[in-house]
């Protein structure tokens, strides 16, 4: 706490946190004032206390517990930021291995599950299935769903980190019309799920270890992004005792929206629709054209306004996996040229327009075989770790009450009720 501001003749406490701008807190405002604020979006408002993910977006910042995302991603794995998320503090190496065997062996998802899925006619969108079948986890783990219990929690926690990979392979493989594969516990986290993904049973999968590590990176720059719209979904859902579960699935629908989790999908078809390198001084000048409704996307953040530092790991990324896979599609040269030219265009450096992760994840999933509808789900796949982490917070904070935003009411004040035959 550090000074107090005057509102409406009360004081009120002025919070501050380790880093980042200061808070007023404003829990006693209406039952001082009888007033609300009014703030839609509530981009204005702290919803709660976290010490998990720091933005900084002026500056170009996102911190994990203090680590900065371009450090992790370079140096450190999924698997090992998962622990950080969860635990706070990255593992020794037997916590570590502890932490890997312990996901490792909850990867198998109820084998009635496989059934489920059959229900599901084979074009659903990967989204929809994600939504029914994460929700229906409840249905199969009863053992860890009392939220007022930690080892429950902890469970539960642990499965859904693990399973969702296993689930988001079969909503593949089942779009496909190819059998579903069973993991297998000698492959790492994300090498698991390319197997899962992409192999047969017919013949051997072999990891390539180039995909492997871009793959990792994705889900480390996709593991948590602080208070977004899905994540505070499932805070919100948590907030009434919802069980876990159901509180993933709640996110993993909010995540679908094309303005939250779509943008790889939109910014991986502007590119498609530019074609072909020749066309991009047309799409430039269109972009910048108000009166034209073509926008950039994968250009631009709503809480970056400097360079998405998740954007810089990806950079090379694209060029590792290219080359690795040999891949030639005229796409990947309009993004990588399109790229080159907006960073020396003035006009994209004036409105703080700079590539964002979206516009190189879709890149480099479409180049390793995955069709854009898989792209948000690849993204709530790696998301859960965050999602989890945050719900385990906000189940735990003592300040934290069942969600109750307010509104500014507009519409008809109170009157009488007319029989229809008065009307």
């Amino acid at each position: 706490m550090t000074d107090a501001v005057r509102l409406d003749d009360h004081d009120y406490k002025v919070m501050q946190g380790s880093v980042g701008p200061e808070v007023i807190d404003i829990r006693k405002y209406y039952a001082d004032s009888g007033r609300f604020t009014y703030d839609p979006g509530f981009t204005s408002t702290a919803s709660c206390r976290s010490t998990i993910t720091y933005i900084d977006g002026d500056e170009g910042v996102l911190l994990h517990r203090g680590y900065s995302i371009g450090e992790l991603a370079e140096s450190s794995s999924f698997m090992e930021v998962a622990y950080l998320l969860l635990n706070g503090e990255l593992p020794s190496k037997e916590a570590f291995d502890t932490f890997t065997t312990t996901i490792t062996r909850h990867t198998m998802v109820h084998e009635q599950l496989a059934t489920f899925f059959r229900g599901f006619r084979r074009d659903a969108h990967p989204m929809a299935i994600m939504c029914g079948v994460v929700g229906a986890l409840s249905a199969f783990y009863h053992d860890s769903t009392d939220v007022h219990d930690p080892a429950q929690r902890v469970i539960a926690s642990h499965r859904l980190i693990a399973k969702m990979p296993t689930l988001a392979a079969m909503a593949y493989k089942y779009s496909v019309g190819q059998p579903f594969l069973y993991p297998d516990n000698s492959l790492s986290y994300t090498g698991n799920f390319l197997r899962m993904t992409f192999g047969v049973p017919a013949e051997p999968y072999e990891v390539n270890p180039i995909v492997e590590r871009a793959m990792d990176r994705i889900f480390i720059l996709h593991a948590d992004h602080e208070q977004n719209a899905s994540t505070s979904t499932v805070r919100l859902a948590g907030s009434s005792g919802a069980n876990p579960f159901a509180c993933i699935a709640a996110g993993i629908a909010c995540l679908w929206g094309p303005a939250h989790g779509g943008a790889n999908e939109a910014a991986l078809n502007m590119l498609r629709e530019i074609g072909t390198p020749d066309r991009i001084p047309e799409y430039i000048a269109r972009a910048k054209d108000k009166n034209d409704p073509f926008r950039l996307m994968g250009f631009g953040h709503r809480v970056y306004k400097n360079y998405d530092p998740r954007a810089t790991v990806m950079q090379q990324t694209v060029r590792e996996v290219l080359g690795a896979l040999g891949v030639t599609d005229p796409v990947f040269d309009v993004a990588l040229q399109l790229e080159e030219i907006a960073l020396k265009d003035d006009y994209f450096a004036e409105k703080k327009l700079f590539p964002n992760v979206d516009f190189y994840s879709g890149v480099i999933l479409s180049a390793i075989g995955f069709p854009t509808s898989m792209f948000t789900a690849l993204f709530a796949l790696a998301r859960t770790v965050g999602w989890v982490a945050q719900w385990n917070e906000m189940i735990t904070d003592p300040d934290q009450k069942i969600g109750r935003p307010r509104q500014l009411y507009a519409g008809a004040t109170a009157r009488p009720y007319l029989p229809v035959g008065q009307r």
